[in-house]
């Protein structure tokens, strides 16, 4: 998420509780929205969800209404690889393109063409419910469009297409034709693996390289490949104003960020990653849309004030017109997917999509992009981010849920933080460490019907039934790092011995872990918020914002400007620390390590698995987690005090094998708090000080590691 800059608004609640890196409303409403259709039977039209049909038993929702779009006039065409064209102007070969405009609000939509040179005029034709449609010819793919909006006083305005692939000079330019068919993949024997042996890996394409490129994300791959990372999840990458963003203020979602290389490099990039069996998600934002150069609300009422989100109006999801709307983020996923070949999406703050429909928008646009990937023949993963502690995000469509395979649980990066830094300010407050993760691992969520302190209310219920793998997890992330005022990372705020007891209880847990881009070699550099926006007004905005948010929090120093280029250069990782032969390396190994353990012990994330049984030492910073399934039986014990403890967990009969021991690693193998103890059920297992040991039973599969 991003955070708030119109007003004074504290970090979101406990359950995901966090802010992201967005920006006000200024000067009235943000248009949103979505775009054209599949084509149906005995109907020309853009591509419209009506004529696909939705496979797979969990994913199949309500069939998708004739919502008649498209001219009945024009005669149905496909691109070159025998696909409906989708919304925008659509690359059709021989010199042809499709354009397709939701626009209500015009009178009349044309397309001018080479709009700074020749400024062809091409006019296209009203079809049902505020379509509009027709063939441009003698185009080639890069040719620069721009789409002019008649009104009814006899005025008009040229705008960016709303599905635009590639915006040359960003979001105020013109857009470009994108020939997405003629790149030369190589991925056909991709396949991403199952959720639950998936280790993700969040990265900003701006600052994870010098470079701040696709291209410079492509060439450190094999770093990311010798840690033992399975998934990229990449921050938002559609098209936001200037070079500098985390990319939650962009506008136009179908445009690739032309700094970071545009889709050309993004495809470069998947296809590179896949080469490498990593997999690629995107973080994807429904929930509003950028203030500047956001012109949605010209063509059509994508966004509405009556479903307002911290960040300005949301989008129309159930109201008048909403069907065009709604269809404009699945083909903007269902694009993804097709022409990006990307694995999976990680969707912003759903809980600020409001919607009142018969089929939620989210089940609708997991079943969308899952049957996209299904005709592909590849799996899509579809996780989400909320705050409203509620697992109908994640249960089955048959079961009454939307159907998303998992979503972020921030509760567990709080426990570990309060645990390892004492902090209780803002949304810590409802947080008590590493006892928190007892009522998680039992109902999933922290607050499952519970009082939180931090929003005055009961939040969330309870999800028992829920498997451990519908649930991301990570000990930092964008939010948690840079939604602090100085964007410092857990290096700074605690010890080294802290940071492995951090690593171990993420990788050592029955979720799907997740790092933050520079963890893994314990990164210095802070990963502050930053923009390159050109109105003053909207720069000084977002800099007051930043300010009030950090109200809630003990925090006295001043907020780094988010405008300079200061800012993004100190954000900027060093990736060769990992091999600096000091400390940096020491840790990439540690978690190289823990990551090889994690691939050896099945039984760690075993969706099979039994619940975890959790042991609390009295009065400490301290667990045992003890787990049982078909793949064997372990047990994970955790001391995050600065002082030795011991923990007793009476129901664990031996013997027990240690199998790995922070203490160990720097102690010539052997954990100087001596061997665990077994008295008849029960064993005894010493911690030294922020310290993780990792026991099995004999008989525990472990898989020989290649």
């Amino acid at each position: 998420m991003a955070p708030d800059h119109r007003a004074s608004r504290q970090p979101g609640p406990s359950c995901q509780g966090r802010r992201c890196g967005r920006d006000p409303v200024v000067g009235g409403a943000h248009p949103c929205g979505r775009g054209a259709r599949r084509r149906r039977p005995r109907r020309a039209r853009c591509r419209s969800r009506g004529g696909r049909p939705v496979t797979g038993p969990a994913a199949r929702p309500p069939p998708v209404p004739d919502r008649g779009l498209g001219d009945p006039a024009v005669t149905p065409v496909t691109t070159a690889a025998g696909v409906p064209p989708g919304p925008g102007v659509a690359w059709l070969g021989d010199g042809r393109a499709r354009a397709c405009v939701w626009a209500p609000r015009a009178v009349g939509v044309e397309v001018v063409l080479d709009p700074e040179g020749a400024a062809e005029v091409v006019p296209l034709a009203a079809g049902e419910r505020g379509w509009h449609v027709g063939e441009l010819t003698g185009v080639a793919p890069g040719d620069r469009y721009r789409l002019r909006l008649h009104r009814a006083d006899g005025s008009h305005v040229d705008r960016a297409d709303p599905a635009s692939r590639l915006q040359p000079q960003g979001p105020q330019g013109p857009s470009a034709i994108d020939d997405w068919e003629s790149f030369a993949w190589t991925d056909g024997a991709f396949r991403a693996p199952p959720l639950h042996e998936q280790v993700v890996y969040e990265l900003h394409v701006g600052t994870f390289t010098r470079e701040g490129t696709f291209d410079g994300v492509a060439e450190r791959l094999d770093h990311l490949v010798e840690l033992g990372i399975t998934t990229i999840e990449l921050l938002p990458v559609w098209q936001f104003p200037g070079g500098r963003n985390w990319g939650y203020d962009g506008v136009l979602p179908f445009a690739v960020q032309d700094t970071y290389g545009g889709p050309e490099g993004l495809r470069r990039l998947v296809d590179a990653a896949h080469a490498r069996g990593l997999a690629v998600w995107l973080d994807v934002v429904y929930n509003h849309i950028g203030p500047e150069g956001n012109h949605l609300n010209d063509f059509g009422p994508y966004l509405t004030e009556q479903r307002g989100t911290p960040w300005g109006p949301g989008l129309n999801t159930d109201g008048e017109h909403a069907d065009a709307v709604r269809n404009w983020v699945v083909e903007h996923g269902i694009a993804c997917v097709r022409e990006l070949h990307l694995d999976g999406f990680r969707l912003d703050a759903v809980h600020g999509i409001v919607d009142t429909s018969a089929v939620h928008l989210l089940e609708e646009f997991t079943a969308a992009v899952k049957a996209e990937g299904a005709r592909l023949g590849k799996p899509v993963h579809v996780i989400a981010e909320s705050d409203l502690c509620d697992p109908r995000l994640v249960r089955d469509v048959a079961a009454g849920g939307y159907g998303l395979d998992a979503q972020w649980a921030d509760d567990f990066h709080h426990a570990v933080h309060v645990a390892l830094t004492g902090e209780r300010d803002g949304y810590y407050v409802d947080h008590d460490g590493l006892a928190d993760l007892v009522p998680m691992l039992r109902d999933r969520y922290l607050h499952a019907g519970r009082y939180s302190e931090y929003r005055k209310r009961t939040v969330g219920r309870p999800a028992r039934d829920v498997p451990y793998d519908r649930f991301v997890v990570g000990v930092q992330n964008h939010d948690q790092v840079g939604n602090r005022m100085l964007g410092e990372r857990l290096t700074a705020l605690t010890d080294r011995a802290g940071l492995e007891v951090a690593a171990a209880s993420l990788l050592t847990s029955p979720y799907v872990p997740m790092l933050w881009m520079g963890e893994e070699y314990a990164e210095p550099a802070p990963f502050q918020y930053f923009v390159s926006h050109t109105d003053p007004g909207l720069v000084e905005a977002v800099r007051t914002g930043r300010r009030e948010e950090f109200a809630a929090f003990a925090w006295q120093d001043e907020a780094p400007d988010p405008q300079s280029e200061a800012t993004f250069g100190r954000s900027t990782l060093d990736l060769d620390l990992a091999h600096d032969g000091g400390r940096h390396q020491a840790m990439f190994e540690f978690y190289r390590e823990l990551l090889a353990l994690r691939r050896a012990l099945p039984v760690l994330h075993d969706p099979a698995g039994h619940d975890v049984d959790a042991t609390l030492v009295p009065g400490a910073q301290a667990i045992a987690l003890h787990r049982v399934g078909p793949l064997g039986e372990v047990v994970v014990a955790i001391n995050a005090e600065d002082r030795d403890v011991e923990v007793v967990l009476p129901h664990a009969p031996g013997p027990w094998r240690e199998r790995f021991s922070t203490a160990a690693r720097h102690r010539g193998g052997v954990d100087p708090a001596g061997p665990p103890r077994q008295e008849g059920a029960a064993v005894t297992v010493p911690l030294q000080r922020r310290s993780v040991r990792v026991l099995t039973r004999p008989g525990t599969i472990e898989r020989q590691q290649a």
